[in-house]
């Protein structure tokens, strides 16, 4: 089944532009068992993609719902049964609602008021819910919420279902120009004919989530790497829950499994750098410590992406000034040290393919490279074609 999965992947990563890390990252948490969390504006697709995942997994039941801050349980979990009130019965029709789905995807998580709290941390954690009418909790069949908001929760009531959502991604509007032009073309264009999408079995997933991914061997070396991340982690100020350390682990596995491999390896620990954030000034020092024990080369990608920087501020500073000053600034000093940069960068992307490391850090600073040549070359110099290596 990883073969299948692998190729839903990479359909949704085609349909959805610039959101490959995003879908393999939800998919790893929903492999784990574990709930994901969507950082982003409106208009960015992230209830969109959520159907179409769910979509691919046949005989699956999806929930969807928006928080407010007027949400009750029973509008989460199943309505009174009027039906039955009106003999003298009190209880909820639970079908259909949070209590029967697979996997569910939640909009303006934080909007979650206090009243729905305690049920929804339940639903999340234990999977549970306990009836309003009382008797034995339900037992909910989840396997993964995918959740989104616009914003970042503030005050502790939040920070309880904060710490549950184990994978955590920022989800912008597109960067690339290539990928704006593909949107506004398919617009237009007439939809053309797809291959028919893969799909995998709810029955597979089940078995993959309890008993093949945690069957996934975890070296001693992962675990004192895990280990040496948080001490490097502690000593910058960002402190992790023990519950996500540990949660960590089984994505770890889910990594490894969805790459149809029985072991952990270093390769597999990029995925935390989307787990032990919690602000997003802690981002940056979190990515920067994953990458790096994941990679040697991991420093050298970071100082090519610290100078790509420079240039893109350099240009946001000189942006609506004197047009022949641009223009030669471009020609001059932008466009040859973003070739420079180019090119440190392929060969450290050749000695990770040749050494067998992975090379997603390189190759997201390649697009970050090429998305701004791209932008030189048209909004500056006026040419419509971006030359080679520019953004795909």
């Amino acid at each position: 089944m990883a073969t299948r999965l692998q190729a839903v992947v990479a359909e949704l990563s085609a349909e959805f532009l610039e959101r490959d890390a995003v879908v393999r990252a939800i998919v790893i948490a929903m492999l784990a068992g574990q709930h994901s969390f969507l950082l982003g504006p409106p208009g960015t697709a992230k209830s969109e993609l959520s159907r179409a995942l769910t979509a691919r997994i046949s005989g699956a039941r999806r929930w969807e719902f928006q928080m407010s801050k007027f949400t009750s349980p029973t509008k989460m979990f199943g309505p009174i049964d009027v039906a039955a009130l009106t003999q003298g019965e009190y209880r909820q029709i639970l079908d259909g609602r949070a209590t029967t789905a697979h996997i569910a995807f939640i909009d303006e998580i934080f909007k979650c008021n206090l009243g729905a709290l305690n049920e929804m941390l339940s639903f999340l954690n234990e999977r549970l819910y306990i009836p309003e009418s009382g008797g034995d909790p339900v037992v909910c069949p989840l396997i993964s919420a995918v959740t989104a908001s616009n914003e970042l929760p503030a005050g502790e009531e939040a920070a309880a279902i904060w710490d549950r959502l184990t994978v955590r991604l920022v989800v912008d509007y597109l960067t690339r120009p290539a990928s704006f032009d593909t949107l506004l073309r398919s617009a237009v264009a007439a939809p053309a004919a797809t291959a028919v999408p893969t799909t995998i079995d709810l029955s597979e997933l089940q078995r993959a989530v309890t008993v093949e991914v945690p069957a996934v061997a975890v070296p001693d070396g992962i675990i004192d790497t895990v280990s040496a991340l948080r001490e490097q982690l502690a000593e910058t100020g960002v402190v992790v829950s023990d519950r996500r350390w540990r949660q960590s682990v089984r994505l770890l596995q889910a990594s490894a499994w969805l790459d149809a491999r029985d072991q952990v390896t270093d390769n597999d620990l990029a995925i935390l750098t989307h787990v032990l954030w919690s602000t997003l000034a802690q981002r940056e020092t979190v990515n920067a410590a994953v990458v790096t024990m994941i990679n040697p080369d991991a420093a050298a990608v970071l100082d090519e992406q610290e100078a790509l920087q420079e240039q893109i501020a350099q240009f946001n500073t000189k942006l609506g000034g004197d047009p022949s000053v641009l223009n030669n600034w471009a020609i001059n000093e932008a466009l040859p040290k973003l070739r420079a940069i180019e090119d440190r960068l392929t060969a450290l992307k050749t000695a990770a393919q040749t050494a067998g490391r992975a090379t997603d850090t390189i190759d997201e600073v390649m697009a970050q490279r090429a998305a701004f040549d791209s932008q030189i070359m048209v909004d500056v110099l006026k040419i419509r074609t971006p030359r080679t290596g520019a953004a795909q």
